[in-house]
């Protein structure tokens, strides 16, 4: 016999107030096992059976699957448990309470995407295993905001899931089905300083990456002729040169530079091939200068997502928002619950503006049509024919 998971309202709060940033900054990185144990606990009260998994290597980090139902085949209802960091004294509410005001809910991770899991819930509500005829399965993962390690440890888990995914990520309440990748490089020169007064004392790689920053946007130029999908607004791959730094003082030749990059990447590209590309580019001005150079990535790739227009999640999701699919230029964990042989699709009742800013909020009346969305989905793709 089962009970039932908290009201709606009282899930958001709980969520809500449930710390569980992730950063790539040890002093602002949290772990997310007091939300997994809160998820934990709904889930089971609910009826699903729940499965904790420890990520390898991040002995405080944990995804969750929850799972009503048998057999082959489902739909996943997936989230990240983690938010970025936050400066609460720019919050005009506690970002770690629950506030309505203004027909809004007003929290940290409210809209990105905390509100998620307790919809998903809310959806479910009621719903008992001999209901189902595929099983519906909620999943929670961890550091999707700093690193994606919990989809990453999923993807190389090989573990299949089910046929098909929702991830409830900021979209406005219309379907998306493709995202680009997203990588960051950074590029370094060694060189030979020396003083200023007589150029022969040493080899400056300031001059060396002026050469490099001629080769990357040719580089550019060239993929942004070769390379187009008209379904992003952008409709070329990107190259932004963010970030530069060498020497130390101009009365001496500099004998350090680092670049560093971000490139957004196509469905259909691959990210180690651009980074070797990036590299053969380097070590050709490198050699040529007799300077010392690496690439390196600056944290593990996001690569390109892409769901096909015709699939069954995306028409169904389609149908149910009146929509069409788009496409969306942040990353999400798409690519590698796609690799884990579903159909994946980027839905959810909040808007991308409001997300990682001070005020975070969702409109409250975002609600019973996402509610109603799931609800559908769960017995389009789920459910017992009558």
């Amino acid at each position: 016999m089962t009970t039932e998971a908290p009201t709606l309202t009282r899930m958001l709060a709980e969520l809500v107030g449930t710390l569980s940033v992730s950063s790539v900054t040890p002093d602002f990185d949290h772990s997310n096992r007091p939300l997994i144990d809160l998820l934990a606990g709904w889930l089971e009260s609910a009826g699903f059976r729940v499965e904790i998994l420890p990520i390898p290597g991040h002995p405080d980090k944990f995804n969750l699957l929850g799972t009503m139902g048998t057999g082959p085949g489902g739909l996943v209802l997936s989230g990240h448990t983690d938010t970025v960091p936050f400066d609460a004294p720019l919050w005009t509410h506690d970002p770690l309470k629950l506030t309505e005001a203004d027909g809004r809910y007003y929290g940290l991770g409210i809209t990105d995407m905390k509100s998620f899991f307790a919809l998903a819930l809310e959806a479910a509500r009621g719903l008992a295993a001999h209901d189902l005829d595929r099983p519906l399965m909620i999943l929670a993962t961890a550091d999707e905001e700093s690193a994606m390690n919990g989809a990453r440890a999923l993807a190389d888990a090989g573990r299949p899931l089910g046929r098909y995914a929702v991830i409830g990520e900021p979209t406005g309440l219309r379907p998306v089905r493709l995202h680009k990748g997203v990588m960051g490089e950074a590029v370094r020169l060694i060189g030979r300083s020396g003083h200023a007064s007589d150029p022969s004392l040493g080899n400056n790689a300031l001059e060396g990456m002026h050469e490099v920053l001629g080769a990357v946007l040719t580089w550019r130029d060239a993929l942004q002729r070769e390379h187009h999908h008209p379904a992003f607004k952008v409709p070329y791959p990107t190259i932004n040169l963010g970030h530069i730094h060498g020497g130390d003082n101009p009365n001496r030749i500099c004998g350090e530079c680092e670049l560093h990059l971000d490139l957004r990447v196509l469905p259909g590209l691959d990210p180690a091939d651009l980074r070797a590309e990036l590299k053969q580019r380097v070590a050709q001005v490198g050699e040529q200068r007799g300077l010392q150079w690496s690439v390196a990535p600056l944290f593990e790739a996001i690569p390109p997502a892409e769901t096909p227009a015709d699939s069954t999640i995306v028409r169904v999701c389609e149908e149910l928002t009146g929509h069409a699919a788009e496409s969306v230029s942040f990353g999400t964990e798409a690519p590698f619950l796609n690799q884990l042989g579903m159909e994946t699709l980027v839905l959810g009742p909040g808007d991308i503006a409001q997300a990682h800013q001070p005020d975070e909020y969702l409109s409250l009346e975002r609600i019973d049509p996402m509610l109603g969305i799931l609800r559908s989905l769960i017995q389009r793709l789920c459910l017992r024919p009558n």
